[in-house]
């Protein structure tokens, strides 16, 4: 008998502001659905989340929850009110029997539950409210930007987690890498219109792009025969004592309907213009150690940067990759070693605390008062690229409206905190970049501008980000931290590394069932392994641990060639064809390996 729906939303209407945010919407979710939930910043993603949870009083319609089913909600700012440790914060209202899942959670999320609230950083209290709805473990659970703030390894610990637990969930999340894992279907709103697509996330942008191509269409049509029917209105009527009043209702009509569609937001107008140019070598870093607060950051570590090189700094959080990019821009000094720069070089930073902007301060003051934007004499206008702007016009250019203008930093989204940053930074010529964590709180249009006008700029570029794909699709370069001041630099970006280190995995932790066995057979005469298998079958099984061994050693030999951090720059056909071969050799000796074990079960059950 099929199980009713876990949640059904009928008819929902509610107003925000004045202006109807959802009317009519009506939504089912299904035991088990993986849903994404996307949409532009101030769409009402958050809002519907809300709706779905309860905790939102809608104008009308209906939210019915099935009987027995519980409904988990993972806010952005978790309420902290009243807890002392972070471990309070995550076990409230989880039953004593089920606080062990808390403790998994921690160790998964990678927080401290012994942790003072007060001395907590927001990801760290994020953590904290997501272990306690995991440890809830509620029938559905709705998931609001669950991967801000967390570093890779916890994302993958979470993303293992959803995919195990059989719950359903619906999650908002600008992480292309973490959709595409998880979701198997997709809600878009969109002008407020919400629509769903059976199928994961990997699929929505093509059907987003089908959706406003045949609305384009759509609209062209309805203009052509708007401008047809208002010249037959001008020239017609001195040709007629009667008009015919229906063709000039239908006119009328055609030009509300035109007038009342909602057009799409556009996509900020980003650009990017280089300082004078600079030197082919930026970064010189010698043997450089650095300790902070007695952790230690790096040990004797050398790097050559190169203009146009695009690197990006990946590891867990609090293991040093801040502290590098301080170094490594010239903001902090080395105990050891040195480090020096180019000529011509010219440092923008983008700061993930967007410590740089002032709260109280207004967007226009926060423009106006930047030393390198300001125009004596002239407080409506900012230099913008080696020329004045209108402090509106420019803000208009990164989606901010007019009445924003005059409106105080404290009261913007994170998304666009980050944006009047990158307004602010893209204002100024610069050769190098240094953007720690810009891909926090950006929609999924201005990452894709951002990502796109990084890959493309001659600048150079020290990224620190745990946007899986974000790194993918910039870097040139990869430093992975280890901890302990461990750090190696890999060619390429997020999958070259990967790449990499699941080989050293493979090789350090090589399968024991593998070996073992192959060590334990070599006793057993060739009869007693052999005798559920074909003479065929005998013979492949022999020779298959000479193929794993040769795999191996090809496998170590690309391996070795792909840790040049230099091949990329300097033989781009080469460091391709390696990394060609690597995932080759790679795919080939998963498939030796399960073709090893398939056949040594089939030997011991004959």
């Amino acid at each position: 008998m099929a199980r009713a729906p876990l949640l059904q939303l009928t008819d929902i209407a509610l107003t925000f502001g004045g202006n109807p945010l959802f009317e009519d919407l009506s939504l089912i979710i299904q035991p088990g659905d993986r849903l994404a939930l996307v949409g532009r910043n101030g769409s009402g993603k958050t809002t519907l989340l809300k709706v779905m949870a309860g905790l939102v009083d809608v104008d009308g319609g209906e939210r019915t929850l099935s009987p027995g089913d519980s409904v988990g909600y993972m806010e952005q700012e978790p309420d902290v009110r009243g807890c002392t440790t972070l471990g309070e914060l995550a076990t409230r209202g989880v039953e004593t029997s089920e606080r062990w899942r808390v403790e998994a959670a921690a160790g998964g999320l990678k927080f401290d539950v012994d942790t003072r609230v007060e001395a907590a950083s927001g990801g760290a209290r994020r953590k904290a409210g997501l272990a306690r709805l995991i440890a809830q473990a509620p029938e559905l659970m709705l998931l609001d930007e669950p991967t801000n703030h967390l570093d890779i390894e916890s994302i993958a610990w979470l993303e293992a987690h959803l995919s195990e637990s059989g719950r359903a969930f619906v999650v908002i999340s600008h992480d292309r890498a973490f959709l595409r894992a998880l979701t198997r279907a997709t809600i878009w709103i969109d002008r407020g219109v919400v629509r769903r697509r059976e199928g994961g996330f990997a699929g929505f942008e093509d059907w987003r792009d089908e959706v406003w191509a045949v609305e384009d269409a759509a609209r062209h049509k309805l203009d052509r025969k708007i401008l047809s029917e208002s010249k037959w209105a001008v020239e017609g009527i001195s040709a007629r004592r009667r008009r015919d009043l229906g063709r000039v209702r239908a006119l009328e009509a055609m030009r509300t309907e035109r007038a009342n569609q909602v057009l799409r937001q556009g996509t900020a107008k980003m650009d990017l213009m280089s300082g004078p140019r600079s030197g082919k070598r930026i970064i010189e870093a010698r043997g450089i150690s650095k300790k902070f607060d007695g952790k230690v950051i790096c040990q004797d570590f050398s790097l050559r940067v190169t203009r146009g090189d695009r690197v990006a700094l990946v590891g867990p959080n609090g293991v040093g990759k801040t502290a590098m990019i301080e170094l490594l821009s010239g903001r902090a000094e080395p105990d050891e070693g040195r480090i020096e720069f180019g000529t011509n070089v010219e440092l923008a930073v983008f700061d993930q605390h967007r410590a740089e902007l002032d709260p109280d301060a207004t967007l226009w003051e926060s423009l106006t008062g930047h030393k390198a934007m300001r125009l004596p004499g002239r407080s409506d206008q900012v230099m913008v690229r080696g020329r004045p702007r209108h402090v509106v016009t420019y803000l208009k250019d990164f989606l901010f409206d007019e009445t924003q203008a005059r409106a105080p930093v404290r009261s913007l989204s994170g998304g666009e905190r980050a944006r009047l940053l990158l307004a602010r930074i893209m204002a100024r010529p610069a050769n190098l970049l240094v953007l720690d964590e810009p891909t926090n709180d950006l929609d999924m249009e201005t990452l894709d501008l951002l990502r796109n006008l990084l890959a493309e700029a001659d600048s150079t570029v020290l990224l620190v980000s745990h946007d899986r794909d974000f790194v993918e699709r910039v870097a040139t370069r990869t430093l992975a931290f280890e901890g302990d001041g461990r750090i190696t630099v890999h060619a390429g970006g997020w999958l070259d590394f990967a790449c990499l280190d699941r080989t050293a995995t493979r090789a350090n932790n090589r399968s024991s069932l593998v070996k073992a066995r192959a060590h334990g057979k070599k006793r057993e005469s060739r009869q007693a392994r052999t005798q559920g298998l074909s003479f065929t079958e005998t013979h492949r099984l022999e020779e298959l641990p000479g193929v794993i061994a040769q795999l191996e050693s090809e496998i170590a030999k690309l391996s070795e060639i792909m840790s040049d951090p230099d091949l990329y720059s300097r033989e781009p056909i080469k460091f391709r064809k390696v990394a060609d071969a690597l995932v080759d050799r790679q795919a080939r000796l998963a498939d030796a390996e399960a073709e090893w074990l398939a056949l040594e079960e089939r030997s011991e059950g004959g």
